[in-house]
C-alpha cells in the first residue's frame, strides 16, 4: 500500500514533522509504505494507492488553490481520505451553524459576510453576552481570532470581511478544550488543550499545553451526533469539545482534513488510525490515476 501524505508547501513556516512523523510510523507499522507530498505541488500521485491530506498545513493561506484541487480529486476520483465532499465543506467553519440547524450542540455561532459594528451589536444581543469572539471562516492556528469587549473596536485586519462571530465562553481558560480522536467513527483517545494564564486561545505555539485526558462524559456521544450530520463519512476524525459556562458540551470544531491526531497519547499507538485508513482503502477506486 502506498500512501501520499499531503504536507504543507515547502516555504511554511512553523514545524510540520511531529504530526506527520508519528501518523506515518502508525501506517508504516501497519505494512504502508508513506512518502511526504508538499500539497501545493501534488501534480503526478498516480504511483499512490491512498492520497491523505493529514499534514496539508497552510491550505487556508491559499483558499483558492485549496479549492482547485479538491475540484481535481474530485474529477479525477483521487483516492483521498477523507473524501473531497467532506474535505470541501469543513474548511469553511460556517458549517458550525449548519451543525446548530441540525441539532448539534455548537459554540453559537453566526456567519457574517461584511464584520461591521452592526454585527457585533447583534450577536451580542443574540447570545446574551458582552465580550465575543471573531474569526475568520477560513483559518487555522488561531490565525485572525481576535477577543472584543464591548469598547473593542473591530480590527482593521477583520472589518468589512467574512468573519464568524461566537460569545467568549469564559471556562475555556478554567477546563480547556477536550480533543476527541475517531477512527472510522470509533472513539480512541482524547487530550485537554489548556490555554497560557490571561489567554482564552489553547494553540501550543501561543503558550497553550495539551495534555492526554479522559473524554468527559457525554462528549463521545456528542462527537458521534456531530459526525452523523457532516455530509460524508469521516474515516478520521478529530472533534474539539467545550464546556460553555454553564457546563453544557458544545462543539468547537470539527477537524476533518489536517488535525493533529496527537497518536503519541493513544493508548493502542496509533493502530486503529491504521486500521481504518487501510480499511477506507477497500473502498476507493484502485485504477490508477493516470488513467482516470
Amino acid at each position: 500500500m502506498r500512501i501520499a501524505v499531503l504536507v504543507p508547501a515547502p516555504d511554511y513556516p512553523e514545524p510540520w514533522c511531529w504530526a506527520f512523523d508519528v501518523e506515518a510510523a502508525a501506517l508504516v507499522a501497519a505494512g504502508a509504505k508513506v512518502e511526504p507530498i508538499a500539497w501545493t505541488e501534488a501534480d503526478d500521485l498516480s504511483r499512490f494507492d491512498l492520497v491523505l491530506p493529514l499534514v496539508a498545513w497552510g491550505y487556508h493561506l491559499a483558499f483558492e488553490r485549496w479549492l482547485q484541487l479538491l475540484d481535481r480529486a474530485e474529477s479525477e476520483c483521487w483516492p483521498l481520505i477523507n473524501p473531497p465532499a467532506l474535505l470541501r465543506w469543513s474548511s469553511d467553519k460556517a458549517y458550525l451553524t449548519e451543525l446548530a440547524d441540525a441539532g448539534v450542540a455548537t459554540v453559537p455561532t453566526m456567519a457574517v459576510e461584511a464584520c461591521c459594528d452592526a454585527d457585533l451589536d447583534e450577536a451580542r444581543r443574540s447570545f446574551d453576552c458582552e465580550s465575543l469572539v471573531i474569526k475568520p471562516p477560513v483559518s487555522a492556528s488561531a490565525t485572525g481570532t481576535h477577543r472584543l469587549g464591548p469598547r473593542d473596536d473591530i480590527p482593521a485586519e477583520s472589518r468589512r470581511r467574512p468573519m464568524i462571530i461566537q460569545p467568549l465562553i469564559e471556562e475555556i481558560s478554567r477546563t480547556g478544550e477536550f480533543s476527541l480522536m475517531l477512527f472510522d467513527g470509533e472513539f480512541s483517545h482524547a487530550v485537554v488543550k489548556r490555554p497560557r494564564s490571561g489567554d482564552f486561545r489553547v494553540q501550543e505555539h501561543l503558550g497553550g499545553v495539551t495534555l492526554p485526558s479522559n473524554a468527559p462524559p457525554g462528549a463521545e456521544r456528542l462527537a458521534c451526533q456531530a459526525l452523523a450530520a457532516a455530509p460524508a463519512k469521516a474515516t478520521y476524525a478529530r472533534v474539539d469539545i467545550i464546556p460553555d459556562d454553564e457546563g453544557t458540551l458544545r462543539i468547537m470544531e470539527l477537524e476533518l482534513i489536517e488535525p493533529a491526531l496527537f497518536l503519541e497519547h493513544a493508548p493502542d499507538g496509533g493502530a486503529a488510525f491504521a486500521r481504518a485508513i487501510l480499511s477506507a482503502a477497500e473502498s476507493v477506486p484502485k485504477e490508477p490515476l493516470s488513467d482516470r
